[in-house]
């Protein structure tokens, strides 16, 4: 007579992917933690003196170091500006002002705004500082 029964139980096994994938996750971050810490402290119980402009690097990088006060002296007068910087200065507000018509004109969201439109079209036939504040008014 044999100690066990001649039949046999089907086992029934259930997996759940969640927690298969988050367990294989887990365990390779762990894995990789403790790899890594393994490293660390063998590099530094083995080689001390070597990591010494590693490690002041790394704590440089951390930490920097802060800024000593420096006293600023009172500047010296500026002398007036010269014709040239005056001239470079309004160059930049013409292209500045021309940027922004320029983009005005090619938004498609001032198409449908008839006041913009308007605008648009009297600054183009007959520019001047009137027409160029409405488009910046009318215009987005």
């Amino acid at each position: 007579m044999p100690y066990r029964p001649a039949t046999r139980r089907p086992i029934s096994i259930q997996l759940n992917m969640l927690k298969l994938s988050g367990s294989i996750a887990l365990g390779l971050w762990l894995g990789f933690i403790a790899i890594a810490l393994t490293c660390w402290l063998a590099s530094h119980l083995l080689f001390p003196e070597q990591l010494a402009p590693v490690t002041s690097a790394v704590e440089h990088w951390v930490k920097p170091p802060v800024p000593e006060q420096v006293e600023l002296q009172p500047r010296p007068d500026i002398p007036a500006q010269s014709p040239l910087f005056e001239q470079y200065e309004e160059n930049l507000r013409k292209n500045e002002q021309q940027q922004r018509l320029d983009q005005a004109r090619s938004s498609s969201r001032n198409l449908a705004n008839p006041k913009c439109q308007f605008w648009l079209q009297q600054d183009q036939n007959a520019p001047s500082e009137k027409s160029r504040a409405n488009v910046q008014q009318f215009c987005d």
